[in-house]
């Protein structure tokens, strides 16, 4: 109750609206609380509001106990809004600052960083730069961990100033979510976390130092957000560098080393893309000198090709010349380039985790995190499950667990069956688009024109494998975004990265799979297919196989996603945004105070940035694992992440609250995820080269089936290709539930993709001899680029050493020159005592001796 005196109230807020300070314009506010007043509140729960009450006194009755200063002051817009303010006195920041092991500076940092070998393109790299005219660059000191016994060693010039903001917020942040408000059965309960959790606080937040579209009026403000606005949220620096020092000192170490891995991650995709674009190129400009595509659409050839029916009784016989314009696409994609971008990218995946580790050490050194030591108490979340006591087995004393191990099983076969529960839904859905693409297939083909030439203009571009493909990969896209949504709505604990993880890789990445290594692999043949679940018969791919509609696949998931995550990240907290400005008396955000203001923005959430993580993660894999199919993925992935730069900036520094900011050394688990992402994608690309494109069986064909002793020509070559991969089956022996559609005319043979002896063979429909070639040149092909590409990986990583040279040289110097300088004070504040006590000695002895003398 006394402490609770302390807490000072303010009806009226008489000072300025961008004012960062308590009412006396001394205290600085290091954190706001809001709440909603229950006696103003017209509800009948009155028993509730009063435990509310009760339990909000104790909380800030022993906020103030433990040192902080509070001042609470009423709302301009809405009554029932309270505001309590927050302040920590030097003494509190001291205090905990040693205990959270913060570094602070202990003298200007005068080492001279070494010349860059660019240094001779400054006049161009200049207009990317920030200007420091108006972001000027931080001073560097050297640090150490602070300790209040040795408060005369560090760089102490101004007490207001020597905890910045971030690090004063931190501190109050660490204070906050420890102090308890309630106590039962010996349990003690604690953490502004839950009480916002539980309304009984609105809100929590530090506050943003200025608006982001004007500076402060007042002159001491640093205006950061303002610059953080301007140069980098901006549309207009788009172009520029991002300001990672001032990201890092305003939002925190966590916030800075996520956009320095996003900035990164999208300056290697600008290589990629110029690759990819140029295999792209290399595949459009010789399209027309494909050989089998120009067999696919002559008249005398592909005209003349009478197909098997792809499903039974509806479908009729069709002509390989309808599917002319698709083979025609399909040369773009299915070329050599295709072959040596899949190469190239394996290579690139890992110059790229190579390279990103090397300048996460220098950002380590640089944002002093190198020997980072994270606070001793546990975070209060974990503290709050510790309720079970146990015995230490190293020091033998009584300690806390969340769970015994009979319940730590538990909760492990709990979270392995939900989200087995969740991968079984999304192979359902994936089933489901499967019967979906079969049924609509049968429709298809029995509604749009049967005109076996392909002169209909609607069957030239749309055949019924085109439009159950586009149809299928847009309900696949929107199956995937609405199990997204669900599932993200169901988890809410951070420490789950590999589990969230694995739901999204089989969410997004299963119907790339099926078409690519499944759709068109077991169809057995047309007297004899197969069928799924003894009802719907499997699909085939086109006669030039499935690698266009992965790659169909891939730009509507890739695009849409993109899309949908931009529109929904920029829409949704501006309408949120302006809801709530609506709602405000029109003009008053000017004369508001600026808790108000920030109160009415969004919060950002305590999985924010896992899931900016997650969505960015995810990207990859696709860039990675399928690229093989679509050599303008990292194109779409360089546009899209120079937007969600700025996208992600801009929500930052105009739409939500400011964050509390963390430290972090480095990316977290994302980094292994990268790693294994990497690892599978050599396999997944081999496999897609082997068993989805038609590359192999093209070269077999060339090499061995052109010419003699199986082929006809003199010489290698292509012609004739269509038709060898072209396998005959007599009409007569169809059954009465493959029984085609036979309005068009009578046939006698008709055929079908595959590589299967004709009838009259001893063996007929048995597999050839050139199938076995095909898988032979098949396995051989992805042994080869396997270990080629792995040996080339295992030579880069050990040829790039993690951390470069001259950053471990600056590591070891400014930690040598700490250390000398600490001992150096040390030994000064020795002499100086030793000097005080010899002074003191000489004196006793001086007035001893001077009566005898006399």
């Amino acid at each position: 109750y006394i402490c609770r005196l302390m807490l000072t109230c303010s009806e009226e807020f008489n000072g300025k609206p961008d004012s960062l300070f308590f009412n006396d314009g001394q205290r600085r506010i290091d954190f706001v609380l809001v709440y909603e007043d229950e006696r103003r509140k017209e509800t009948n729960k009155k028993g509730s509001n009063e435990k509310q009450r009760r339990k909000r006194q104790a909380y800030e009755s022993n906020l103030i106990c433990d040192g902080l200063q509070l001042e609470a002051t009423r709302s301009l817009l809405d009554d029932k809004l309270v505001f309590v303010k927050v302040h920590a006195p030097w003494e509190v920041l001291c205090t905990y600052a040693e205990i959270m092991h913060i570094k602070l500076p202990l003298k200007p940092n005068d080492l001279k960083t070494r010349s860059s070998a660019f240094d001779n393109f400054n006049w161009f790299t200049k207009v990317l730069q920030v200007d420091e005219s108006i972001i000027k660059p931080e001073q560097e000191f050297f640090t150490a961990p602070f300790e209040k016994n040795r408060m005369n060693d560090f760089y102490i010039q101004d007490r207001d100033t020597f905890f910045n903001p971030a690090t004063r917020s931190r501190i109050v942040y660490f204070i906050l979510s420890r102090v308890n408000y309630q106590v039962v059965n010996n349990v003690k309960k604690f953490g502004i976390n839950r009480l916002v959790s539980s309304g009984i606080y609105k809100a929590a937040f530090p506050l943003h130092d200025c608006n982001f579209s004007r500076q402060s009026e007042d002159l001491s403000c640093p205006n950061e957000r303002y610059l953080l606005y301007r140069e980098w949220a901006h549309p207009r620096s788009i172009y520029k560098k991002q300001p990672l020092d001032l990201i890092r000192k305003y939002y925190g170490e966590k916030i800075g080393i996520y956009f320095a891995w996003l900035g990164y991650y999208t300056q290697m995709l600008l290589l990629a893309a110029v690759v990819g674009v140029a295999c792209f190129l290399y595949g459009y400009f010789n399209q027309n000198n494909c050989t089998w595509s120009k067999e696919v659409c002559d008249p005398n050839i592909g005209g003349k090709i009478i197909m098997c029916p792809q499903c039974d009784k509806l479908c009729s016989f069709w002509n390989l010349s309808i599917t002319c314009e698709s083979s025609k696409k399909l040369c773009i994609f299915d070329s050599f380039g295709t072959l040596v971008f899949a190469v190239f990218m394996g290579v690139w995946v890992t110059l790229f985790l190579e390279f990103w580790k090397r300048r996460q050490a220098e950002l380590e050194y640089e944002w002093d995190t190198v020997e980072l030591q994270q606070e001793e108490q546990a975070r209060p979340e974990y503290e709050a499950q510790c309720t079970h006591v146990v015995i230490n087995e190293i020091t033998q004393e009584e300690e806390r667990v969340p769970f015994t191990t009979w319940g730590k099983c538990i909760r492990i076969t709990l979270c392995a069956s939900a989200v087995f529960f969740w991968i079984l839904l999304i192979i359902a859905s994936v089933i489901g688009i499967i019967v979906y693409r079969l049924s609509v297939f049968i429709v298809f083909s029995a509604k749009l024109p049967k005109n076996l030439n392909g002169t209909d203009p609607i069957q030239k571009y749309l055949t019924p494998q085109t439009a159950t493909s586009i149809t299928a990969s847009l309900i696949s896209f929107i199956i995937i975004m609405i199990l997204n949504t669900i599932y993200e709505k169901t988890d809410y604990e951070n420490s789950l990265t590999m589990k969230m993880f694995l739901f999204q890789f089989v969410n997004y990445y299963s119907s790339c799979f099926y078409i690519a290594f499944f759709k068109g692999k077991f169809v057995g043949y047309p007297g004899d297919p197969v069928y799924w679940l003894g009802k719907y018969r499997n699909e085939e791919c086109d006669p030039g196989g499935c690698l266009l509609e992965l790659t169909t696949q891939l730009t509507i998931i890739m695009g849409g996603k993109a899309i949908w995550n931009n529109i929904q990240e920029v829409l949704l907290p501006w309408i949120m945004n302006l809801i709530g400005r609506c709602r405000t008396v029109s003009g008053a955000e000017m004369r508001t105070p600026r808790w108000e203001q920030d109160y009415h923005l969004q919060p950002m959430g305590k999985l924010g940035l896992f899931y900016e993580y997650l969505e960015m993660i995810i990207q990859f894999g696709f860039v990675t694992l399928f690229v093989a199919s679509f050599p303008l993925a990292p194109l779409l992935a360089l546009v899209n992440n120079i937007l969600e730069i700025r996208v992600d900036a801009w929500k930052l520094t105009t739409q939500y609250r400011r964050m509390v900011p963390e430290k972090a050394q480095d990316i977290g688990a994302w980094q292994p995820i990268m790693q294994g992402i990497a690892i599978l994608a050599v396999v997944t690309n081999a496999m897609i080269i082997a068993f989805t494109s038609d590359m192999i069986p093209r070269l077999v064909y060339y090499w061995s089936f052109s010419v003699p002793p199986y082929g006809d020509h003199p010489h290698y070559t292509m012609e004739g290709y269509i038709n060898n991969t072209l396998s005959y089956y007599r009409v007569a022996d169809f059954r009465g539930r493959e029984n085609p559609y036979t309005g068009l005319g009578n046939y006698t043979t008709c055929r079908y993709r595959d590589f299967r002896n004709p009838p009259g063979h001893p063996q007929e429909y048995k597999h050839n001899i050139y199938y076995w070639h095909v898988i032979a040149a098949k396995l051989a092909f992805i042994i080869v680029m396997e270990h080629v590409i792995y040996s080339v990986k295992f030579i880069i990583s050990y040829t790039i050493p993690d951390v470069s040279k001259s950053t471990k040289s600056k590591i070891k110097r400014e930690k040598y020159l700490t250390q000398k300088l600490l001992r150096e004070n040390h030994l000064k504040d020795v002499t100086k005592n030793i000097g005080v006590i010899v002074e003191k000695m000489v004196e006793v002895v001086d007035n001893n001796l001077r009566p005898k003398v006399d």
